[in-house]
């Protein structure tokens, strides 16, 4: 009797475990994992920026194969581009217990609160493509992205030599990134130290551009009211420099050789208008980020040593080498 008892109970409780396991993981919502319940595949909780830009979504696009390829299961939340959808997600993953937590920050700042709650769940975090501007660097593990100060830099090296033989005022306007953003931040610091060197080279304007192509044509346009005497325009990213191609062939001008254009990203359209002569020259950023974000995490979740800081190798591209690397172009 005490047997059949002890059968009947092993039996309920298979029961609700698999009944548990199956809803935990439908793989409906935003995750992105089809491991489909392991016990041993590893939980990420990612919170991406948004969609704002063909970068981005390049970016989602491998962060979502790499965990699969890799077998981990991810959980994934768009923020569209708001500081509290992180935040929201981030506390989300602490109360799943994922295994690691990695995210995009929208802007540096604001983010002790949270990644003190992670830190006392023992649940280790990951940034990813943005930094952070705590002073509390044991809040996370590692960060893995571009320097982008040092692409600020390629850009203003590239204008400096491009007017090396002019002794001409040179104006530019700048279309910066999300106000408060790491990369915004750090692309204007890098090219400002640059150009700074040479007196004729002046920014005459400069605002947000949100990193949308709708947003870049609309101050762009701003821009060419105010200043009819527009040289060079230096943008953030490619797509609001693609915005800003629409509002400068609007206005009458021809992008490329009126205003020169330098960007940053190296995404495909980018690359085609660079191929094509609208933009002058472009810093790359890679987006493929998501193979060294997941070999990052199985080492942290496996207690391993990992860098504080891993930094993506990437180039830059005139014309000819745009349409050379056009045809094997992943994103």
């Amino acid at each position: 009797m005490f047997k059949r008892i002890s059968a009947l109970m092993l039996a309920g409780l298979t029961a609700l475990a698999v009944t548990s396991c199956g809803s935990d993981g439908g793989g409906t919502g935003g995750d992105a994992g089809s491991g489909g319940g392991k016990d041993d595949a590893i939980v990420m909780g990612f919170s991406q920026v948004g969609a704002e830009s063909g970068w981005r979504t390049a970016n989602t696009k491998s962060v979502q194969e790499a965990a699969q390829a890799a077998g981990i299961e991810l959980k994934f939340s768009d923020a569209q581009q708001k500081q509290e959808n992180q935040i929201k997600a981030i506390r989300s993953f602490i109360q799943q217990r994922v295994d690691v937590i990695a995210f995009s920050p929208v802007v540096e700042s604001g983010w002790d609160p949270v990644l003190n709650e992670a830190k006392r769940a023992n649940i280790p975090v990951i940034l990813t493509d943005r930094a952070v501007d705590s002073q509390d660097t044991s809040l996370y593990k590692t960060f893995l992205g571009s320097d982008f100060v040092e692409e600020g830099r390629k850009a203003g090296q590239w204008l400096v030599e491009e007017y090396k033989d002019s002794d001409e005022t040179v104006n530019i306007v700048e279309l910066q990134g999300t106000t408060g953003s790491a990369p915004a931040n750090d692309r204007k610091a890098g090219f400002a130290e640059v150009i700074g060197k040479d007196p004729k080279f002046k920014i005459i304007a400069s605002q947000t551009g949100d990193f949308t192509r709708a947003k870049g044509k609309e101050v762009m346009e701003a821009f060419l009211k105010a200043h009819p005497d527009i040289d060079v325009l230096y943008s953030h990213n490619d797509d609001m420099g693609l915005g800003a191609i629409e509002a400068i062939e609007g206005a009458g001008k021809k992008p490329g050789e009126d205003i020169k254009i330098i960007t940053v990203d190296a995404v495909r359209d980018g690359m085609q208008a660079l191929a094509d002569g609208k933009i002058n020259f472009i810093v790359e950023c890679s987006p493929l980020l998501g193979p060294q974000l997941m070999d990052l995490a199985k080492k942290i979740v496996a207690g391993e040593q990992v860098p504080d800081r891993v930094v993506t190798e990437e180039t830059t591209f005139t014309q000819e080498q745009a349409k050379e690397a056009l045809p094997g172009r992943q994103y």
